[in-house]
């Protein structure tokens, strides 16, 4: 089941206007927890509470994924949590604080996501740089003048690059060339040398990125310097994340980034008991739930209360948090 939103693009970066979808009635379910389409961490970590709620007899839960189209699917997510489609939304970080703040993507879109409400984050998304091993790529600073994919407009992956690119002052001109493929499309590209180097948003281990390090010769490039260092002190939704050395095979050491968190997200509309219901599902199962995923085990309950949450804590959520010594 999906609930689709179309998103417009007014631009080669921001997307500017939004089609909200309208709410699709689930009579099966209690709580529905939403995340992108391609987002497959989260969405084991829906399925992981929803087993929990459904188990305990506390509410009937389904977790979708929700197609964004125009690939922003962070923005669909987000449009269904603040019409009241799912209860639940799990996004990244940077779109939790742009749609709650307007800026960034939802700069000029017409509605408000004020009723946002945070819950809690989860795991690291590290902005990621991949390169073949014949490009003479050995630090952020061997991209200029090489040919980069920096990913196709309003896309996760792109968001966070002209972010990295405004960081290091960069333009599309300092590369050779800037291709805006999508994710699909550029390990192809990377492949038949059509471009030298990728960026990335998931999470670590992902089994494409592994293929195509192996199919396409390629390495992880650290993302860490001065420039950098002042990103993340500018932008609270940005963390410093190591990438671990026992991610992939041929990587014999942890590489230092930055990345986003996947955050959960509802809206005032959701009563606090469900919402203390959810909460409780997570921290009560914590042991569980990070064994859904290699990047899930770092996962600990001080920066789950804090880190990457941009819109207020709901009253449930605080409620559980103060109850177990938490605030």
């Amino acid at each position: 089941m999906e609930i689709r939103t179309t998103l417009m693009g007014r631009s080669a970066f921001w997307i500017v206007a939004v089609l909200i979808a309208m709410p699709t009635p689930i009579p099966a379910a209690d709580i529905v927890i939403g995340t992108g389409l391609s987002a497959d961490v989260q969405y084991s970590v829906g399925r992981s509470i929803c087993r929990r709620l459904t188990a305990s007899g506390t509410a009937r839960c389904e977790v979708l994924r929700v197609l964004g189209r125009d690939a922003a699917e962070p923005l669909a997510v987000l449009s269904n949590v603040r019409n009241g489609a799912i209860e639940v939304g799990i996004v990244p970080s940077d779109w939790h604080h742009h749609a709650f703040r307007g800026t960034g993507p939802a700069t000029f879109i017409d509605i408000r996501f004020d009723n946002l409400r945070s819950l809690f984050s989860l795991h690291g998304q590290p902005f990621t740089i991949v390169a073949r091993r014949d490009a003479d790529i050995n630090s952020v600073q061997d991209l200029a003048g090489k040919r980069v994919n920096i990913g196709n407009p309003g896309s996760p992956h792109r968001v966070v690059m002209e972010l990295f690119m405004q960081a290091k002052g960069w333009t599309e001109d300092t590369f050779q060339l800037a291709d805006e493929l999508n994710a699909a499309e550029q390990s192809l590209a990377l492949c038949h040398n059509r471009v030298q180097a990728i960026v990335s948003t998931v999470s670590h281990p992902d089994s494409d990125l592994a293929l195509m390090m192996k199919l396409c010769h390629a390495r992880i490039v650290a993302v860490a310097d001065a420039d950098i260092e002042r990103m993340i002190s500018k932008h609270e939704f940005f963390a410093r994340i190591n990438i671990p050395a026992d991610s992939y095979p041929d990587l014999n050491a942890a590489v230092a980034t930055f990345g986003v968190k996947a955050t959960a997200v509802t809206s005032t509309d959701i009563d606090d008991d469900t919402v203390y219901s959810v909460v409780k599902s997570v921290f009560d199962g914590l042991e569980a739930i990070k064994q859904q995923h290699k990047s899930l085990r770092g996962l600990s309950p001080d920066e789950m209360t804090n880190a990457g949450l941009t819109a207020p804590l709901h009253p449930g959520a605080l409620r559980y948090f103060r109850e177990h010594g938490m605030m």
